[in-house]
């Protein structure tokens, strides 16, 4: 774990990719070059996104440099949270993975929107039946 290197990795979620770079700093949080609670719209999100470091106890240790793209706020959090539990394992893989994929921070999630298909209104929505 030398001081001076550059961790990068990315995350994706619904339609966001987040490209997170992790280097040892004070805990600052920059997304699209802006600090994370000007970006992020609600309190929780942004804590949602700092779990993997919270739970690593790596807070305080590391700068996050993010560039996330797509997606609404949501998506991208879960997408920058994936990233940056991805950049701890890059830092120390026996370590981290264990409390990581313990706490369900190693699966990406899988669950995006389903298309929609000729007929109906949605994906699934078909539209209102009338008798006459």
């Amino acid at each position: 774990m030398a001081k001076d290197k550059v961790y990068t990795a990315t995350g994706r979620r619904k339609r966001s990719v987040a490209q997170v770079t992790l280097k040892s700093g004070k805990g600052k949080i920059t997304v699209n070059g802006v600090d994370v609670n000007e970006y992020m719209p609600y309190e929780t999100l942004v804590m949602d996104l700092k779990q993997p470091l919270e739970l690593t106890g790596t807070a305080d240790s590391y700068d996050v440099d993010v560039v996330v793209k797509g997606g609404g706020f949501s998506g991208q959090t879960g997408a920058i949270r994936l990233g940056i539990a991805r950049a701890l394992m890059e830092v120390d893989k026996e370590g981290y993975r264990p409390t990581l994929k313990g706490a369900g921070m190693v699966t990406r999630d899988s669950r995006i929107k389903e298309r929609k298909k000729y007929g109906l209104k949605k994906a699934r929505r078909a539209p209102q039946f009338s008798k006459r």
